[in-house]
């Protein structure tokens, strides 16, 4: 295989999941008559899929180190019932139950890190214990309905961000503006990221697809802003927290020891170990991040919701697996980006809305959605194959 074909082939299987993202709400919006892509139901879509894409991002760590999660939708119930009895029950400021809530993922994320790590239980068996343990706290502790929640923690998944720079016309400002600082980010890092690897002469994606990949990704950035911007709210604040957590992690996963000791251990464990990576400790790690996490998606799903419940949170996990594997994270570990994540959990809530709009019986859904990771892994799979 010559030097050109072998780029474009990982190129094609690199950014192919972007491209069935922009196919996927292309199909929607002329089956929806155009409702897909109403400013508003953009926003919902954001909102509705924030806890998917908060999780997604900490599965496809924990899948690339070659293990699995299964008790994040129990933490989301148990930690939701947390921060809500807090504030209602003993009248706490909500930004310090936020705190706290998240203090309490710290703790469920070294309690599960330790079984796998030192202890070396299986990921598969310790989360599934977990996924029972959490549940059947959030029943015990969330007895009721708990609602009634502070408007400014309601506001964490439901708010918009305060619109100080006016309108154009029917157009938010602060939204426009956002998103040109997103496409003007976008392209520095692409344009830069070539340039370095140019110097280190690297082999370089071809010129035309590195045009046309960003060519996508701005297009998408800018129609999201300006749809938002026609929104009755403008730029959702969840929508912030996402960007936040997608620029932190891409930068911890790419750029530090840490990240490249996640990659190397999912890659191949024994090599990792001789060469002197504390696999325990990056096994460990990794859990703790993966139950911060999921208390952040307890705090948004709870906020969203304005009311905790001891359902809440009920195949969560599915969605994130889900995600993880559709955006390109390898089930074998080693492979995966945070970024095929945020898009593997963007195709599943296009899904969920789309077929929401056409009225389509929840139980087919669950199956199409189903029939969409089938399909997501098998062709992960032939494609390694291929490349091997």
């Amino acid at each position: 295989m010559s030097t050109a074909t072998r780029s474009l082939t990982m190129n094609m299987r690199q950014y192919g999941i972007l491209l069935a993202l922009v196919a996927i709400v292309v199909l929607f919006q002329i089956m929806t008559g155009g409702l897909l892509l109403a400013p508003n139901n953009v926003a919902s879509l954001i909102q509705q899929n924030a806890y998917v894409m908060i999780l997604a991002i900490g599965m496809t760590m924990v899948i690339i180190a070659r293990h699995i999660d299964l008790s994040v939708g129990s933490i989301v119930a148990f930690v939701g019932g947390v921060v809500a009895i807090l504030m209602f029950d003993y009248h706490w400021a909500w930004p310090l139950a936020v705190v706290v809530a998240l203090l309490l993922g710290v703790v469920i994320g070294c309690w599960q890190g330790f079984w796998v790590a030192y202890v070396g239980v299986p990921a598969f068996i310790v989360t599934l214990a977990g996924m029972l343990i959490f549940r059947g706290l959030a029943i015990v502790l969330v007895e009721r309905t708990v609602s009634g929640l502070p408007a400014g923690f309601v506001d964490i998944a439901n708010g918009s961000l305060p619109n100080v720079l006016g309108f154009v016309g029917y157009y938010d400002v602060v939204t426009l503006v956002l998103g040109a600082i997103a496409i003007a980010g976008v392209l520095w890092a692409g344009f830069t990221a070539r340039r370095k690897a140019r110097s280190a002469g690297r082999e370089l994606e071809p010129l035309a697809g590195f045009i046309a990949k960003n060519i996508i990704i701005v297009g998408a950035i800018g129609l999201v802003s300006v749809l938002l911007s026609l929104s009755a709210g403008g730029t959702p604040i969840v929508l912030v927290i996402i960007g936040a957590l997608v620029l932190i992690y891409t930068f911890v996963m790419n750029k530090t020891v840490f990240g490249r000791h996640i990659y190397a251990v999912g890659g191949n464990l024994a090599a990792a170990r001789l060469s002197g990576i504390n696999t325990r400790r990056v096994d460990f790690m990794v859990f703790v991040n993966m139950g911060i996490l999921s208390a952040l998606a307890g705090i948004v799903t709870t906020s969203r919701a304005g009311a905790a419940v001891a359902t809440a949170g009920n195949m969560y996990e599915l969605d994130a697996i889900a995600a993880a594997f559709i955006g390109g994270t390898a089930v074998t570990g080693g492979k995966g980006k945070i970024s095929g994540a945020i898009v593997g959990a963007l195709i599943m809530g296009v899904l969920n809305m789309g077929l929401s709009i056409m009225n389509v019986d929840s139980a087919w859904q669950q199956s199409i959605k189903g029939l969409v990771v089938l399909l997501a892994v098998a062709v992960d799979l032939i494609g390694s194959k291929k490349a091997s």
